[in-house]
């Protein structure tokens, strides 16, 4: 380790953190390029070029999001924090809808229970992190409304913010990057060591690998690759929280209480043993819809719900609520709580431009590679799902399932982070695609991001819309489960009942000219395709037929036993077919059998806990947005062709 960098550490840990944090604000171009811009804020501020451009990665990926404010109030490139729009953001969260269950079990009452309405944090007591815009104007002497809009002065005031850190901890501005390392972990915004450093060596590492991309405004931005020595392990104090966590990624321990709460009702999540008594076949993706500070007060009341992890957006920290052993309730499917691990992610899906950060995907993406090689979960779109891929339990719960973490999440970037590329199968029959469209180009119009009807700001999305004819103004496909009345699927943001999403795999049905169809929800679902701009990729696997004989077969939600499996103590739980029917000719991509088990934890005692086991198997497949079952019994499997 550099002598600089060895005495930077040590002092950086006897002063308050700074705080900034992850990706992108959409902005004005600037005038020249941004290349530029970056090179004379280095120089005027004294920061090496290196070290600017690899923090502005890590806050914003360079974009600069229309001056659009992020989830925590962050503007610009430098994502630099206004604490005025943070507050502004104390929405109510989403497992507040009355409609919906996070526990999704039929055996007991419904879960949801609203947390306490009075949560927006107190203005007086903000931390650093939210606000370091108006510390760059007082720094840079420029107008919070002109860092706020323009992308060189927002620059101009993460260099500011930057040459103030190493000042403070005694270095001389200049030289080496790896003599920036305790100012990189200052501007963070972490509020532990274990963080702050966490921060830095990300920062550092795209460093160390370079990075090139075209920004949201069109701009070419490219950071060289450059040897920086790594800082000693020994630097590091270790946090000594019992998170579970790779031991490089800042993680705390705040748990969801488990308590009894009169009448035989207790919270906030069931105690297991998994994956002993059960596998874990299923990480989901969840968004907050409100603020992290909110986020931690709901999850901490035992009258509410809960779920294992949540995600802070300006730098990535993680919190640990509940043991990977243990349920949450978190999805609105109990069989999907009995068998998945659920984070939430501090950001809001109807705000495109609210942005999730690229510090908080990166943290996600280590995290979530981390708890597959855990339980052995595979790193693919039918296990790694959003809440909005869950499945109803039953026909009545399909209108109430949840929509986060909704079309503008990046699944394409996020499993390029997990180390897992969604790529074009060589050889492949093209019986098969997965959906892969370019984020960025991709901007399908949604509906509804402000205000009902109202057409969203164009952004960028992983998702496509699927037609009932290969036309672009034909119907989109409707949703029976949805819209039980026969209502035609809309493009909200919030409707999922025509939409296919990044990484999902489906059987192609049919193509004409530039368009494809897949089956899709028990019929052909047509979306455009063409040749030299596809948005889909050859793909391989197994997809799964009605037996020959049949007309169709049932589709399910959940993958429950045999009547016979369940012990007298146990009270038989119907299979409850939705309203959907997998045709005879249709296929539909497989993700795995599984037996049929269902997790009976009816009380507080955990002796009455039991896990029922069935023979009887089931398929997961893609169906439509979500994923469903249908019974080994009733389908021949077989390789795509």
């Amino acid at each position: 380790m550099p002598r600089a960098v060895r005495s930077a550490v040590p002092a950086l840990l006897l002063l308050p953190l700074l705080g900034a944090a992850p990706p992108g604000a959409r902005a004005a171009d600037p005038a020249g390029r941004l290349q530029d811009v970056f090179t004379s804020a280095a120089a005027e501020y004294g920061v090496p070029p290196s070290v600017l451009l690899g923090v502005a990665y890590l806050q914003s990926r360079w974009d600069g999001h229309g001056g659009a404010p992020s989830v925590t109030g962050g503007y610009g490139p430098m994502h630099l924090t206004d604490a005025r729009t943070a507050l502004e953001r104390s929405a109510r969260p989403h497992h507040d809808d009355p409609a919906g269950d996070p526990r999704g079990d039929q055996a007991r009452p419904a879960a949801v229970r609203p947390g306490p309405a009075d949560l927006a944090p107190d203005p007086r007591r903000l931390p650093d992190r939210l606000t370091t815009l108006p510390r760059a104007a007082a720094l840079t002497g420029l107008a919070a409304g002109t860092l706020r809009g323009d992308p060189a002065a927002n620059v101009r005031g993460g260099a500011a913010l930057l040459a103030d850190a190493q000042r403070r901890l005694g270095r001389p501005a200049g030289g080496d990057p790896a003599d920036w390392y305790g100012a990189v972990a200052r501007f963070s915004g972490a509020t532990d060591r274990a963080g702050a450093f966490a921060y830095a060596d990300e920062v550092f590492t795209v460093i160390r690998q370079g990075a090139a991309r075209t920004t949201d405004s069109g701009q070419r931005v490219t950071l060289a690759a450059r040897a920086v020595p790594r800082p000693e392990a020994g630097a590091r104090t270790p946090d000594p929280s019992r998170a579970e966590c790779p031991p490089d990624l800042s993680c705390t321990w705040l748990p969801a209480p488990y308590q009894e709460l009169g009448d035989g009702d207790y919270g906030n999540h069931d105690l297991a043993d998994r994956p002993r008594d059960q596998r874990v076949d299923f990480i989901v993706v969840h968004d907050t819809e409100t603020t992290w500070d909110r986020t931690l007060k709901l999850v901490a009341d035992p009258a509410y719900v809960s779920w294992h992890y949540t995600i802070r957006s300006t730098d990535g920290q993680i919190a640990q609520h509940v043991r990977t052993k243990d349920v949450g309730w978190h999805a609105g499917n109990w069989y999907v709580n009995a068998r998945s691990v659920g984070i939430e992610h501090e950001g809001f899906l109807a705000e495109p431009d609210a942005w999730y950060t690229e510090a908080m995907y990166r943290s996600s993406a280590r995290l979530v590679a981390y708890l597959a090689r855990e339980f052995q979960v595979p790193l693919d779109r039918a296990h790694i799902i959003g809440h909005d891929n869950v499945p109803g339990a039953t026909a009545k719960s399909v209108p109430g399932m949840h929509t986060d973490p909704g079309p503008f999440w990046d699944w394409r970037h996020y499993f390029e982070l997990l180390g897992a590329p969604f790529e074009a199968a060589p050889d492949a029959s093209g019986a098969l695609v997965t959906v892969l469209p370019g984020y960025d180009a991709n901007r399908p119009e949604f509906l509804g991001c402000s205000e009902p009807g109202v057409p969203c700001p164009a952004h960028g999305s992983g998702a496509l819309r699927v037609r009932t004819e290969p036309r672009d103004d034909a119907p989109l496909v409707p949703d029976a489960g949805l819209r039980p009345d026969g209502g035609a699927t809309t493009a909200g943001v919030n409707d999922t009942g025509a939409r296919l999403s990044t990484g999902q795999r489906y059987a192609v049905a049919e193509r004409s000219g530039e368009w494809t169809a897949v089956w899709y929800l028990g019929r052909k679902g047509w979306f455009r395709d063409p040749a030299e701009r596809g948005v889909t990729v050859p793909s391989r696997g197994v997809v799964v037929t009605p037996k020959p004989g049949l007309v169709d077969v049932p589709v399910y939600g959940r993958a429950y036993p045999e009547a016979a499996a369940y012990p007298s103590e146990v009270p038989v739980q119907p299979l409850s077919p939705l309203p959907y029917r997998l045709g005879a000719g249709q296929r539909y991509v497989s993700g795995g059998e599984v037996r049929g088990e269902f997790f009976h934890a009816p009380s507080f005692d955990t002796g009455k806990h039991r896990v029922v086991r069935g023979t009887e198997g089931y398929h997961l497949i893609q169906f439509g947005h979500r994923v469903a079952y249908v019974r080994t019994a009733d389908v021949v499997v077989r390789e795509a062709d």
